[in-house]
């Protein structure tokens, strides 16, 4: 279903860059023959693929190749040549089983969907995490980063800059 919709697209695609306007129904008559193309092509693969899955009772990428040989071959049959039905084939059964193999998004890894994401990023913040004294001998002191004893330093260095008696227990006690 989805491949014939991607076959109406490149259809009407293809029928719009025609030098002769047909009318709207060319996507259909003139082109048309894209839209079976691609809609066979999208059967093959996925009956190709779950026969070979059920036949071999394994689900792996060879699965996924097969069916893209299949389905690439029924782009070469276009070309009505052998070499294009075998080159169309192995093409695609290389570039589909490829992806399979290599994880099958194009995102970046799958994360583990029985791992729960907040313990993920906590284990990530973990493994990443430096002690303070580096943090404070590289940044200093303010801007959110407080060292043990601050809220003392503070006090006297105020008493001593501005004559100020800060009681203690203020707000930035760490």
């Amino acid at each position: 279903m989805i491949t014939g919709g991607a076959g109406t697209f490149v259809s009407a695609v293809q029928n719009t860059l025609t030098k002769q306007n047909v009318s709207g129904w060319g996507v259909f008559t003139r082109t048309g023959g894209t839209i079976a193309v691609f809609a066979a092509m999208g059967g093959t693969y996925e009956f190709a693929k779950l026969a070979s899955a059920n036949l071999r009772e394994k689900d792996d990428s060879w699965n996924t190749a097969i069916g893209g040989f299949l389905a690439g071959s029924i782009m070469g049959i276009r070309f009505r040549t052998i070499p294009a039905v075998l080159g169309y084939g192995a093409g695609l059964a290389v570039l589909l089983g490829t992806y399979d193999y290599t994880g099958g998004v194009l995102t970046g890894y799958d994360k583990d969907p029985n791992v729960d994401e907040y313990w993920r990023k906590e284990q990530l913040r973990k493994n990443r995490r430096r002690p303070i004294q580096e943090t404070l001998e590289e940044l200093g002191e303010g801007r959110g980063i407080y060292g043990p004893g601050y809220a003392e330093r503070r006090r006297e260095r105020i008493k001593q800059n501005y004559g100020i008696d800060v009681p203690a227990g203020g707000p930035n006690q760490t």
